[in-house]
């Protein structure tokens, strides 16, 4: 299975990348066990979902929790909480 990953934000600065594609395994099926898995992969990115627990996500641009499916092809995006004024 392969998805798209894109950071925005303060989460793409930490990463120094805009976004990457992976192959996951096909035990991979949620949210949360994509985070997991990226966290294991790239210490980059744990280290910022451990900085930065508050950051949302969205898949396929709708909002989407860790418990969310995730599918062959879909498009993930993590990103901090925003405020407007």
């Amino acid at each position: 299975m392969s998805v798209k990953v894109l950071y925005f934000a303060s989460l793409r600065e930490h990463m120094l990348r805009g976004q990457d594609e992976i192959d996951l395994p096909a035990d991979i099926t949620t949210v949360e066990r994509l985070k997991n898995y990226l966290s294991e992969k790239d210490p980059l990115l744990k280290e910022a979902f451990e900085k930065m627990p508050r950051l949302r996500c969205s898949v396929n641009q709708e909002m989407a929790t860790d418990r969310h499916h995730v599918k062959d092809g879909d498009e993930i995006a993590f990103f901090p909480p925003v405020t407007g004024g």
